[in-house]
């Protein structure tokens, strides 16, 4: 008989089992500690954010303190997005980020980060150029969130390591289908380059190139977050360089483009009122936090819904049963019951089932929104909360119809603004209304090659319609193709 001692390799795997063990305590201390951080970083923020954001919509205040407000804003969006790198890095680590695709307005979206880092940028005695090609779609399918923190960190860096000339975000269409295109975006810059040996490791965590050490500016996170968002967007980031001579980093993503132009303009638009016939809508507001708590039914009474409030878990079961709400917003930490018990107690309840129920976190894992929903919540938002996606939510689950800060121009104003471009309604009359409905489908569709052979069909004698729409269509804006027709529709 052969006796084979195997002591040395059981405490081998005992010792292997308690490193894992100790491993996966360790990365479970690590999310609890950075989702109490997230929310304890987040709910000041989200009344900071807030009412910066109700007092900015004050016409009554002068210039200066409207750029007051914007300073604030901007300061509160650049803390907030440095709390999201760091929990960004720790879900990269875990392999959570997934992509979260909608449809968005590339070209506003662009301006806006224009708009925001043009200032910091001319502080510096730089020039902030931001290029658009004229194939570039203006609405786009994609995950806004991640291009826009990518673009971000990419004009950010520039701005820091460039101490003189300019920088320049320059976005290109390099190829394209009916429903699709490929997308080039390059920041160029004229700062202090980056060394050749540092051109391998600056993606790294952590990592900074020698010229970010000796500035003493930046983290580290930045550029290896953005390298693994546009890889998950289906690019690689790369980077080229010289010291001295300044830096291009680049990317290219596949986008579809948005087809559903009518579903931006509740997302883009700023409500100023709730349209006439309908319901009275009460909405309760659950939050512990005051100033939390009054900036959301600040947002909502403003706009003519009914609202009440609620401190506690308790106080909100007992405004449930007397009050029938058709939305409660809920927040998650509170300290009798916390929302996801909350939740649970009403959907126990016969009239429950059907409750519409919003949870409002400041915390931002993964596990967190799993939790809500689970629980029985519809839908989850993380603070700082943005009125716009409130407003949206509203649609979403009750039909909550709005009238717009836009919808106040006239007829006859439409008639002005069509007579003053190519695209005026006496060209427009000249096409059969069979054609207009076509073109009209075609653009809901995004269709590219059946907009550009309906557009053939346009007579010589209407060569200034034909190359205005032409025009449109190559730069993919469909939406403002389809618009132009329903605004000749509502002429004739």
């Amino acid at each position: 008989m052969r006796v084979t001692d195997i002591s040395d390799r059981k405490c081998s795997e005992l010792a292997l089992q308690q490193a894992k063990e100790a491993a996966e305590i360790a990365s479970n201390s690590k999310s609890t500690f950075l989702a109490n951080m997230s929310h304890e970083l987040r709910t000041p923020l989200n009344a900071i954010l807030g009412f910066a954001q109700i007092l900015n919509r004050d016409s009554n205040l002068t210039p200066q303190v409207q750029e007051y407000l914007q300073i604030i804003h901007r300061s509160g969006d650049h803390l907030l997005s440095l709390i999201n790198d760091v929990l960004d890095l720790s879900k990269i680590e875990a392999g959570r980020t997934t992509l979260e695709t909608s449809s968005f307005d590339l070209h506003t979206m662009l301006r806006s980060l224009w708009e925001m880092l043009r200032e910091r940028a001319e502080n510096r005695g730089l020039y902030l150029a931001l290029t658009i090609a004229d194939e570039v779609p203006q609405y786009i399918e994609a995950d806004e969130s991640k291009l826009r923190q990518v673009l971000i960190n990419l004009l950010g860096n520039a701005i820091k390591f460039t101490p003189r000339g300019s920088v320049t975000l320059r976005v290109q269409a390099i190829a394209s289908s009916p429903r699709s295109v490929r997308l080039r975006f390059a920041v160029i810059d004229t700062g202090i380059g980056i060394a050749a040996q540092d051109l391998e490791t600056i993606f790294e965590a952590f990592v900074q190139a020698s010229s970010g050490k000796k500035m003493s500016q930046g983290t580290g996170l930045g550029l290896t977050i953005s390298r693994k968002f546009v890889e998950l967007m289906g690019g690689q980031l790369s980077v080229s360089s010289q010291e001295s001579q300044g830096s291009t980093f680049a990317f290219e993503i596949p986008v579809s483009l948005a087809c559903d132009v009518a579903s931006l303009s509740p997302q883009t638009r700023q409500p100023t009122a709730l349209a006439p016939d309908q319901p009275a809508y009460r909405l309760l507001v659950v939050d512990d936090n005051a100033e939390n708590r009054f900036l959301l039914v600040k947002i909502l009474q403003d706009l003519g819904f009914q609202v009440n409030q609620a401190s506690s878990g308790s106080e909100a079961l007992a405004l449930w049963e007397s009050w029938q709400p058709d939305l409660i917003w809920m927040d998650i930490r509170m300290p009798d019951l916390d929302g996801y018990e909350v939740t649970q107690r009403i959907r126990s309840t016969p009239k429950g089932q059907s409750a519409i129920i919003v949870a409002l976190t400041a915390q931002a894992s993964v596990s967190d929104r799993s939790s809500a929903l689970a629980s029985g919540c519809n839908d989850y938002l993380t603070k700082p909360i943005q009125d716009r996606v409130v407003f949206a939510k509203l649609t979403e689950y009750l039909g909550v119809r709005y009238v717009y800060a836009d919808e106040d121009s006239s007829i006859g104003g439409v008639i002005s603004q069509l007579e003053t471009t190519p695209l005026n309604a006496a060209s427009l009359g000249a096409m059969s209304a069979e054609w207009l409905d076509e073109l009209y489908q075609a653009s809901r569709l995004c269709d590219y090659e059946v907009v550009l052979q309906l557009l053939e069909q346009i007579p010589d004698s209407e060569s200034s319609l034909r190359h205005a729409l032409e025009g449109l269509a190559n730069s993919f804006q469909f939406k403002a193709i389809a618009n132009l027709i329903s605004d000749y529709r509502n002429l004739t």
